[in-house]
């Protein structure tokens, strides 16, 4: 980024001359003859000077350099099509801990471990668009299609028995040992004609 020459001059209140067609810098009354005592000496200002009350950069290299860093925007980097850092809402968030939790989803597939612990700084989340050359059980139909991927999954009815089975089956090996568990051991024991 390049950096930026701002001046600022006090408004003194003095008439400033325009250049004249006479020559540079010399204004009409200058070129007639000697200046009249009744005009005021006078400092030329460029056109295109703040006005007051304006915000002056610090002179200190060092601060100005800290300014222009923070006003650059926070992207990935020209490599990355300065991709822009995403501001993090709860219903992104919720989207990429369901993205990264995806082998808990199946079992049968697989996929490669996931290093980052975080949410990443620079991402995109896109929409996946079936194409016609797609098998139709391959894709959603409109009544499956959400408006996230969380709703998707809490809509899909497989899912839904397969995470319960899974809870089930997590809950029964919890109880192992437990006072519930041998009642239930003792009552299985017993005959049919003892059975409450």
């Amino acid at each position: 980024m390049a950096a930026v020459n701002v001046s600022w001059a006090p408004d003194t209140g003095l008439q400033i001359p325009k250049p004249n067609k006479f020559g540079k810098g010399k204004t009409a009354s200058s070129s007639a003859g000697p200046t009249s005592s009744s005009q005021e000496p006078s400092l030329w200002t460029k056109d295109k000077e703040l006005v007051d009350g304006l915000y002056v950069p610090p002179l200190d290299l060092r601060k100005q350099n800290k300014l222009r860093k923070k006003t650059v925007k926070d992207t990935a980097g020209s490599k990355w099509f300065d991709m822009p850092a995403v501001t993090v809402t709860p219903e992104l968030k919720r989207e990429v801990e369901l993205l990264k939790m995806r082998s808990v989803l199946d079992p049968k597939r697989h996929y490669k471990a996931n290093d980052s612990k975080g949410i990443p700084k620079y991402f995109q989340i896109g929409t996946v668009v079936s194409g016609a050359a797609d098998f139709y059980s391959g894709r959603l139909t409109k009544k499956e299609r959400k408006m996230s991927f969380a709703d998707e999954l809490l809509n899909d009815a497989s899912l839904k028995a397969y995470t319960k089975r899974k809870y089930g089956e997590i809950q029964e090996k919890k109880q192992d040992g437990g006072k519930k568990f041998w009642k239930k051991k003792v009552e299985k024991r017993k005959p049919s004609w003892a059975k409450v």
